[in-house]
């Protein structure tokens, strides 16, 4: 038996990016086990939850997962599946690598950014009150625990990429105690534990957009609270094409789940339109962390070599193709197969 891979293949475009992506992986002939979990709207039809508890067993069990898009209903009193998951299963690592890729042609040349984003905390641990009619408030969690984790966690990523320098973005010249305290520990991680490793820098994050916009390239790794490392990640997403072709995961003590993280796309669900390429990257990172190598390599190679070619029949339509879904991990297959 192989390695069991926890499926979760999601909703609108989910089920179609996932087979897609399984095709391409398995041809890779590492003999994964896919084991099928269910999440998202199709979960609530079956199950009456958005993230049913035999899922976080399984990925537990599993490890590792693989995960489509899915799509919380609005107005149903649902979390958010994206982030139950992270509380849930303390995935507290959000790792969002963004590189130019060949053959997609943008506004910025050679970026090459890897976005650390605390995953468990900061206005996103969705602790809200009203307060009385019409006034409601919002709690925003910093512990000394998670920064500390965290940036020991970007330290550690730097060094086993062989990265060079690290960007922490704060805003504590406003947020004194909370932002304040998240500074402190990666002061007090890297003056420690890294020094010598990797270069540090802090920068506000009003000003850390505008020179991210400016010159994208004079960064390398970004390391952010919650909800700037959310926002931050998509901004540097269009530097590269967008999310479409931006691979993510989510990294806990326990376990890891691989995803794309744009959205369901309902309206071109079943149409065959939808690329795959976020998720197919995504898998490529899940395939590194499994620590198969080569395989990583040989795929990162195959899809690259359709991008730098640019045959209309191999791209996709957001790609300026002709192909679709299934035609595109079509080709990667036979580029691996070749």
């Amino acid at each position: 038996m192989g390695q069991k891979i926890g499926l979760i293949r999601g909703d609108g475009i989910g089920p179609e990016v996932t087979e897609a992506t399984v095709r391409v992986v398995d041809a890779l002939g590492l003999g994964f086990e896919w084991v099928p979990l269910p999440a998202g709207e199709r979960a609530v039809e079956k199950y009456g939850d958005v993230l049913p508890q035999r899922t976080i067993d399984g990925i537990l069990e599993c490890k590792v997962a693989l995960k489509g898009p899915v799509t919380t209903p609005i107005g149903y009193g649902f979390k958010s599946v994206n982030v139950q998951l992270r509380q849930r299963l303390s995935l507290f690592a959000a790792i969002r690598p963004v590189r130019s890729l060949p053959g997609i042609k943008t506004r910025y040349e050679d970026v090459d950014i890897v976005v650390v984003r605390e995953n468990t905390e900061g206005l996103y641990s969705g602790i809200e009150n009203e307060i009385t009619e019409g006034v409601v408030t919002s709690l925003k969690v910093a512990t000394r625990k998670a920064s500390e984790r965290i940036a020991r966690a970007a330290f550690a990523y730097c060094c086993l990429r062989r990265r060079h320098k690290l960007t922490v973005f704060h805003k504590a010249n406003i947020m004194k105690l909370s932002d304040g305290l998240f500074i402190d520990c990666c002061r007090k991680i890297h003056e420690t534990e890294f020094k010598n490793d990797v270069e540090y820098e802090e920068m506000i994050i009003d000003n850390g957009c505008m020179q991210l916009v400016r010159d994208p390239t004079r960064f390398d790794v970004l390391l952010l609270e919650n909800l700037y490392g959310d926002v931050i990640s998509d901004l540097c997403a269009a530097f590269v094409g967008g999310l479409g072709v931006v691979p993510g995961a989510n990294i806990g003590e326990e376990c890891a789940v691989f995803e794309a993280v744009h959205g369901s796309a309902p309206d071109i669900a079943g149409k065959n339109k939808a690329n795959p390429l976020a998720l197919i990257r995504s898998a490529v990172m899940m395939v590194r962390h499994l620590g198969e190598v080569e395989a990583y390599t040989r795929l990162k190679k195959a899809y690259h070599g359709i991008l730098e070619e640019g045959r209309p029949e191999e791209l996709t339509y957001d790609l300026g193709g002709t192909a679709g879904t299934k035609e595109f991990a079509d080709a990667i297959i036979r580029r691996i197969d070749g």
